[in-house]
């Protein structure tokens, strides 16, 4: 017994001997850690002094950057970049604005002119773009395994790259890649903000994952194995973890949806409460489009606005109108589907002949059209003319291309989740203004019953749906914005 305790006491002596040093090296390293870095920030800020000297009055000009690295897409979220912008130039007229971006297969001219083609907007000020040569760091197609994580570092060394090529007074992710804001904030000494379209992880994915159902982030080989699953959810929670420490760095926060706000406020439990900014639709331009009366020989066609990403769930659009033909099989004339939407890269026009191929199988292919990356003045011609307005996304956080649909005249369908759900396709002074669903079947059905309505009945929930969003329109998302971002600016 004597001996044990010897034992023990000698055992306790050696670890207790190697305490001291063990605290004295880590606190040597965090001391070498944080010189390195100030050494780092204090190289960015000589070179920010370098490449944007004082102008002629002494002063150096206040530097506003948007991380965007897809700015050439024609969604939503490039809508959201154009009209930011041009807010910010209107009320702050002396600040020089960039865009980082990941689009060098363009130059600055097809750009301008690409977001005045697709989205009516035109810039009253110049913009520089500082092109991004990394970008392929953040394409999901590069981790097929660990999508989040490998997307998320990519974003690091991307925003890394934007940071020694231009260090910016005030930066704002207008994207949604999260890990840059600690970058910029802490190495760039930048004010930060960020406008979250969808969080990156939201508690709805620790859910399917946890109840073991398959999604397009879900693979089935996951979603049957328990093992699996279990990995993934831990997984999911530690990356969760992060993603609340990194986005409590942003000095405002802004999100385009009440269902956005739920997940964000309950992930980042950062001191600083977001603000619903809704995005900017172009609901004029849509408003202006004449509610003709139905001719009851016109051919109904329903139209489907949103790119050609996975998440969208073309592929339920294109399941569902088929069983759509079934139930109208002899009825003349029949339906058409338009899918109108824009294609990012090779990945997105690979998914485009996917549904077609898919649309050749279930026998559709003669009443399905795919518009990619059309002019604006088409997409109001073919929104006028449509009965319908069909989305299917899942957890959509907002919907701009619902929002068009309805401000064009047409009845939109959308799924039973998200901000579709929560802020968008809701009863306006008590009337309907569209339809939700969740499943092909139940789309299909929602489509027949849509058309099985007067000509009445559907021009009152179009006049519905159009007084309903109004409160979409570029003047509220600009007056909501200028209020988000003015701490910024002080």
């Amino acid at each position: 017994m004597a001996a044990y305790s010897a034992g023990l006491w000698s055992l306790l002596r050696l670890l207790f001997s190697l305490v001291i040093p063990a605290l004295i090296l880590s606190g040597v390293l965090c001391i070498c850690l944080s010189l390195f870095l100030w050494g780092i920030r204090l190289w960015l800020q000589q070179r920010k002094n370098k490449l944007i000297p004082p102008g002629k009055d002494g002063k150096r000009p206040r530097v506003v950057a948007f991380f965007h690295p897809y700015c050439n897409a024609g969604g939503g979220g490039e809508r959201v970049l154009w009209c930011a912008l041009r807010a910010l130039q209107n009320k702050y007229k002396d600040a020089s604005y960039i865009i980082y971006t990941g689009d060098t297969d363009a130059t600055a001219e097809n750009i301008l002119q690409g977001a005045s083609r697709r989205f009516n907007i035109r810039l009253n000020q110049p913009v520089k773009f500082v092109f991004l040569k990394k970008r392929y760091l953040v394409e999901a197609s590069l981790y097929p395994y660990f999508t989040l994580l490998g997307q998320s570092l990519g974003s690091l060394v991307l925003g890394w790259e934007a940071l020694v090529k231009c260090v910016p007074d005030v930066y704002i992710d207008s994207m949604g890649y999260a890990f840059t804001l600690p970058l910029f904030k802490y190495l760039g000494g930048c004010r930060v903000g960020c406008y979250v379209h969808y969080p990156t992880i939201s508690t709805d994915m620790l859910s399917v994952v946890k109840n073991q159902n398959a999604r397009f982030n879900n693979a089935t080989i996951i979603a049957k194995n328990p093992l699996l699953s279990k990995l993934k959810l831990v997984y999911y929670y530690l990356f969760a973890l992060v993603y609340g420490l990194v986005g409590s760095c942003a000095d405002v926060v802004m999100v385009n949806s009440s269902w956005t706000l739920g997940h964000i406020v309950f992930l980042w439990r950062s001191g600083v409460y977001p603000n619903i900014v809704y995005p900017p639709c172009d609901v004029q331009a849509f408003l202006d489009i004449p509610l003709c009366k139905e001719k009851s020989t016109a051919e109904h066609t329903i139209v489907s606005v949103s790119q050609f990403r996975p998440e969208k769930d073309h592929r339920l659009q294109i399941r569902a109108f088929a069983k759509l033909l079934e139930k109208t099989t002899g009825q003349q004339p029949l339906p058409k589907l338009i899918l109108i939407g824009g294609c990012r890269n090779q990945e997105d026009d690979q998914r485009v002949n996917e549904l077609k191929k898919l649309c050749q199988e279930l026998g559709v292919e003669k009443r399905v059209e795919f518009k990619v990356n059309i002019p604006f003045e088409e997409l109001k011609t073919h929104l006028g003319n449509a009965t319908i307005g069909l989305h299917t996304m899942w957890n959509e956080h907002f919907g701009i291309g619902i929002v068009e649909c309805m401000a064009a005249g047409t009845i939109i369908l959308a799924h039973n989740s998200g901000g579709p759900k929560l802020d968008i396709v809701v009863p306006y002074e008590g009337h309907v203004t569209g339809f939700l669903s969740e499943n092909e079947e139940d789309y299909a059905e929602t489509m027949a019953h849509i058309f099985a309505l007067s000509p009445a009945k559907r021009l009152e929930i179009r006049q519905n749906a159009r007084q309903s969003v109004k409160r979409f329109a570029d003047q509220e998302f600009e007056e909501t914005f200028l209020l988000s971002v003015e701490q910024l600016f002080k």
